[in-house]
């Protein structure tokens, strides 16, 4: 889907609470579509019929305690619960209408398009430069030195990193700081230029100012990526999102416009969890 979507209007949070029915006639905006996805891990049932529409060049939040089932679900969106041992998915997930549990995708190549940034920055045991290069390299996108050159400085400048690092590119990506490293990742994972940007709790192992950088950087990347972010901070959600979605026992609560979640929740587990009743 090449066009920028206009904001989702507030009754589409209403028809996230009305079931698949309801969403059908917005599904077309979308660029991930969920439809009744469970996830179990053995007997154990952790993801109960998700619906959810998640749209082009906004960022979507995910909120809820921890268990509730909003990494297990973020992981869904590219896959990686496949790595996971008795781990299993039903129900549908597509991106750009493409059914993305099909035989017929290329789990690397759907990695390439939702690229992926972890709760703790994982540099590679390589020097900035080659972590950057690696996903162009393999994914055969740096057709030579030049064209690796210019991908590896436009990812650390939309990452916000090239005037802090464009002297040491040789050294270990590893010799960072917290911050640095994460942004670091954060440019590995857009070099491949991926469609979705997935984040879980990027900014729990950061101090705040480090947390303030990343989210600026996640505003400014939204321009051009659809970005799903999960955070156990009520206030980051309030902050970088467009749209959040809550989750509680496995299930999706309530999801819509963000001021909405947050100031006229029409649930009440939302309502608890946001004043601190309980999470």
């Amino acid at each position: 889907m090449s066009e920028v979507l206009e904001s989702p209007r507030p009754e589409l949070a209403q028809a996230a609470q009305q079931g698949p029915g309801a969403l059908a006639a917005n599904a077309g905006r979308a660029r991930v579509v969920a439809r009744d996805v469970n996830v179990y891990y053995g007997d154990t049932h952790a993801l109960k019929g998700v619906d959810i529409d998640i749209f082009n060049n906004e960022v979507v939040a995910f909120i809820g305690p921890s268990g509730c089932g909003k990494s297990t679900f973020l992981r869904c969106i590219n896959r990686m619960n496949d790595v996971i041992e008795g781990c299993r998915v039903t129900g549908e997930i597509t991106l750009d209408k493409q059914d993305i549990y099909s035989r017929d995708i290329d789990v690397v190549q759907l990695r390439a398009r939702v690229g992926m940034v972890f709760q703790k920055p994982n540099p590679f045991p390589k020097s900035i430069y080659d972590n950057i290069a690696y996903g162009p390299r393999i994914h055969g996108l740096g057709g030579g030195k030049e064209v690796l050159d210019e991908i590896v400085e436009s990812s650390l400048k939309r990452a916000g990193l090239w005037n802090e690092v464009k002297d040491r590119l040789k050294e270990p990506g590893t010799g960072l700081s917290g911050g640095q490293q994460q942004r670091l990742c954060i440019a590995r994972a857009i070099a491949v230029n991926p469609e979705v940007i997935l984040m879980d709790e990027p900014c729990s192992a950061l101090d705040p100012i480090a947390t303030a950088r990343i989210e600026e950087l996640i505003d400014e990347l939204r321009q051009n990526f659809t970005i799903v972010i999960v955070t156990h901070s009520m206030q980051q959600a309030a902050r970088v999102s467009q749209r959040t979605a809550f989750f509680h026992l496995g299930n999706l609560v309530e999801w819509g416009e963000t001021e909405e979640i947050f100031t006229t929740p029409r649930d009440e587990r939302t309502q608890g969890y946001i004043t601190g009743r309980f999470g």
